[in-house]
């Protein structure tokens, strides 16, 4: 008796040159709907459905396959007499391999407007029991829900007179992947839409097994977002370069946070550690990265660096003697690639660095679970009227403070930065105190203004804070160094004693009320 296949696709892409290929290795095919009016109209023989059940197609096709001449069919075992005998009872035959792939749910709800009803549509039903049916009997039939693998089951076919048991494997553990991931799409659409939360479902790519983690005795996987998004590594083209590390990866991601945030003017940042070593707008890419890197010309060495405009030659030719892990541009020119390439481990990474207003979900694993939390993609504009102080901010102040706030946001909690003219000077992360980040970010400004000869007290220096003064002692000590103005959330039971030492020393300081914690 020859072989039966079935086949009822949404996705018809390759599926005529599969069908034929099957007839002409002696199979019949049984089809459905529009799948067997494909076939039929390229010149392929079919068995309807019904044919097959002896029943229509109902429900506007919403029953069709439910039936036990299609099940019976998929799932008897071919060596229990029991099963044998109840398909000769019943005068059902053998289907020996299901094409099936599923209704577009995911494409449905994907489109603006997109209304309920219309998603409930597109919930496959029989797709689905269809593929389970014959997976869960892949000792003797064969499963397809991927165009992909049409070639190599034809080429088997055609050599074997039938799949391999460990291709049958293969293909059963992805026809179960298949499923598993539709019936999540529906389930977080349709909990969406009840308005329930205690289940999270997450569905993701291996993108690259890495060397290791965050340290050569750690395993380490890099798994991709199935929905691509601006700012991501997963979607990156490399250019040039070795592979991605763990580190390079979460040092590069970070470095793509703080680019987000200057989507308005030229800008570029050197990051270590997660933290940015120096960042700078300017009026083109290289004054941008010129001062990026005059901020702290140590520790960028080894890091990442990453710029919102175009690498141009120019500016390569600037970053080419340093020594840098990673360079990330929405584009490289064709010059800065004939200048950057000539270093063969230097990774090129040009990154969709296109707007994006969603609201985007970050994870966190923790020990037996996950933090979830909205991405901190919002920044409160700094204006005058934020001014806490009898002193008041100059328009030049003011540009620096939404400068400083900015960045200060992805500097590692407790932090603070130093800022002058669109570039850091100093930068204070990840102290336990924030006296003590402050310490660091006002040493760090007045070493790098006196490597230029110039006195830090002289020259006017604005300081941002990610979190709240909860004394007076941190705008004692940018006093001491002649801080010219200070934005930070404001907050503190004691923001009095901030604001009083504020005014004592002519210091204008502004609230934005909205902190800025990155842990």
């Amino acid at each position: 008796m020859a072989k039966r296949a079935l086949v009822s696709v949404s996705d018809k892409t390759g599926l005529v040159d599969f069908v034929k290929g099957l007839q002409q290795a002696g199979w019949e095919i049984i089809a459905t709907g529009g799948t067997q009016k494909l076939l039929e109209d390229s010149g392929v023989h079919t068995i309807g459905i019904s044919e097959v059940t002896g029943f229509p197609e109902i429900c506007d096709g919403r029953v069709k396959t439910l039936h036990p001449k299609v099940h019976g069919a998929l799932l008897a075992r071919r060596d229990e007499p029991s099963h044998l005998q109840a398909l000769k009872e019943n005068g059902i035959s053998f289907i020996d391999l299901v094409c099936v792939n599923l209704y577009p749910f995911k494409q449905t709800i994907a489109k603006e407007g997109t209304t309920m009803a219309e998603a409930i549509e597109k919930i496959d039903i029989g797709g689905p029991s269809m593929l389970r049916s014959a997976a869960k009997n892949y000792n003797d039939v064969t499963v397809v829900c991927d165009p992909a693998d049409y070639d190599r089951i034809l080429a088997e076919i055609a050599a074997e007179g039938n799949t391999t048991l460990a291709t049958r494997l293969e293909l059963s553990a992805k026809a179960y992947t298949h499923t598993a991931q539709y019936d999540c799409c529906i389930a977080t659409y349709m909990r969406n839409a009840a308005g329930l939360n205690e289940k999270l479902f997450l569905e993701y790519d291996l993108k690259q097994s890495l060397r290791y983690g965050e340290n050569p005795h750690q395993d380490a996987k890099f798994y991709a977002a199935t929905e691509a998004v601006p700012f991501s590594l997963a979607t990156a083209k490399q250019l040039n370069g070795k592979e991605l590390s763990y580190n390079n990866i979460q040092d590069a991601n970070a470095a793509l946070n703080i680019v987000r945030e200057f989507g308005d003017v030229p800008f570029c940042v050197g990051l270590k550690h997660m933290n940015p070593c120096g960042a700078a707008i300017g009026k083109d890419v290289v004054e941008a990265w010129s001062k990026a890197y005059e901020a702290d010309k140590v520790s960028i060495f080894g890091g990442i660096v990453a710029t919102n405009c175009e690498l141009t030659r120019e500016a390569a030719e600037l970053m080419k003697p340093i020594f840098l892990e990673i360079i990330m541009a929405p584009k490289f020119s064709e010059g800065a690639l004939e200048v950057l390439c000539t270093k063969k481990n230097l990774r090129l990474l040009e990154v969709n660095m296109d707007a994006d207003t969603k609201k985007h979900m970050q994870y966190v694993s923790v020990n037996g679970g996950l933090l979830a939390q909205q991405l901190d993609t919002t920044t409160k504009a700094v204006t005058a009227d934020m001014c806490v102080t009898e002193p008041k901010p100059t328009e030049e102040q003011l540009v620096d403070m939404q400068f400083a706030w900015r960045i200060v946001k992805h500097v590692k909690s407790n932090a603070i930065v130093v800022v002058k003219d669109g570039r850091t000077y100093g930068v204070g992360a990840g102290q336990m105190n924030r006296v003590g980040s402050a310490a660091i970010a006002l040493k760090q400004a007045e070493e790098a203004l006196a490597a230029e000869g110039k006195d830090i007290r002289k020259e006017g220096l604005v300081m941002g804070s990610d979190g709240f003064f909860p004394f007076g002692d941190s705008v004692e000590s940018a006093a001491q160094y002649g801080i010219a103005a200070i934005v930070q959330p404001g907050g503190s039971v004691r923001d009095e004693e901030s604001i009083e030492a504020a005014n004592k020393y002519g210091i204008p300081m502004l609230f934005t009320g909205m902190r800025h914690f990155k842990h």
